[in-house]
């Protein structure tokens, strides 16, 4: 996403990134200390995601969280109060004209709210996708969630 954005730049576009807490002390961690430098015109803004604070940026996040609170869209009103406040007449910056989003299905129903088009960027492969898709299918026959045990029964069966 950084990458495109920074082609967006170069055609005049004005970004702002939007992360969850978690990921935005991360990637503002993983960063050398100039590493942003070049990238003046960017602003990086963190939205609340109802996780508890953590000291690590490693790959353990509660992604189990994360993904139950982006279902319950507990992430909704934070991106909602954000775009309002991006919008607002005071703001230093430009009007929100559009919203590129990756992963976060929460920003589809808060764009369209406001008529603001919003571009879904999935960079996950096709299988991932077709996953995803079949979530729903997979729950609704029971074969997910996983029952108790059934790592137990898979290791003996081997």
């Amino acid at each position: 996403m950084l990458q495109l954005a920074k082609l967006l730049h170069y055609k005049g576009f004005h970004k702002t990134f939007v992360n969850n807490k978690y990921n935005h002390k991360c990637f503002l961690n993983s960063r050398e200390p100039h590493s942003l430098d070049d990238l003046l015109d960017f602003h990086f803004i963190a939205i609340s995601d109802n996780l508890p604070p953590t000291d690590t940026c490693d790959a353990m996040q509660d992604v189990k969280a994360l993904c139950y609170n982006i279902r319950d869209q507990l992430l909704l009103a934070p991106f909602k109060k954000l775009l309002e406040k991006l919008n607002a007449k005071d703001s230093d910056i430009p009007p929100i004209t559009c919203v590129l989003s990756d992963l976060m299905s929460i920003t589809l129903s808060a764009t369209k709210e406001r008529g603001i088009p919003n571009v879904f960027l999935w960079r996950s492969r096709a299988c991932s996708l077709m996953g995803f898709l079949h979530y729903p299918l997979l729950q609704q026959r029971g074969y997910i969630p996983l029952k108790e045990n059934y790592e137990k029964k898979i290791l003996l069966n081997r």
